[in-house]
């Protein structure tokens, strides 16, 4: 974070950090809460928190793995929205972006909680979508396939050598690639709204299918 702060603040911006678990509703609140009046005039918010843990079917999955994602994932993204989006509402105007996943269309096995939480991403961004649109304030969700980040070795707990074989063999998405959608979707017009918008390697068709080379 610090490295990144240097850098805006190097390009001329003016950053103001908070460290704090978006999956402690108490953390959250007071985090926000301790934002001054000036920074709560908040003209967009990317809920990008999230992960996967373990790739376990349901009956062998390790339980903690499904309260870490579902309080990440879900509980998380409904802390912050909750609050920012109030301050949006009374300002009449705003942008919600949801990070979601090609988990969120599809389905896989051994990932069952994962694609249900990003499934729930979705629906809820959907929802809100209804919700906002009254008050002025755009809602959308990026859906990004197989994407070469830290990621995997989250999902597999730090075991650099199977996190590298999820990316064997083709080219995945960078997060640069995620970042200049965010800037697309972010940048159009006021009369536009991205509502989805569904993001995969070239190399994969599908959740499950990607296309190797030997």
């Amino acid at each position: 974070m610090k490295k990144i702060r240097l850098e805006l603040e190097n390009d001329h911006c003016r950053v103001y950090t908070l460290c704090f678990d978006v999956r402690v509703k108490q953390e959250v609140d007071q985090a926000l809460a301790s934002l001054p009046e000036e920074w709560k005039q908040v003209d967009v918010l990317i809920n990008n928190a999230g992960l996967a843990a373990g790739l376990d079917p349901v009956n062998q999955a390790d339980t903690y793995d499904w309260e870490t994602m579902i309080d990440t994932n879900i509980k998380g993204l409904l802390y912050m929205t909750r609050e920012v989006s109030n301050w949006m509402i009374a300002r009449q105007q705003g942008h919600i972006l949801n990070i979601s996943s090609i988990a969120g269309v599809q389905a896989y096995p051994s990932g069952s909680v994962y694609c249900g939480t990003k499934h729930a991403v979705n629906a809820i961004s959907k929802a809100l979508r209804i919700e906002l649109a009254p008050y002025n304030i755009k809602v959308g969700t990026i859906s990004p396939g197989a994407i070469e980040t830290e990621f995997s070795l989250v999902r597999f707990k730090g075991d650099q050598e199977q996190a590298d074989k999820v990316y064997e063999g083709f080219t995945p998405l960078s997060a640069r690639d995620i970042a200049e959608s965010i800037y697309f979707v972010l940048s159009r017009p006021a009369h536009v709204n991205i509502d989805d918008l569904l993001i995969m390697p070239t190399a994969q068709a599908s959740a499950r299918d990607i296309f190797r080379k030997s």
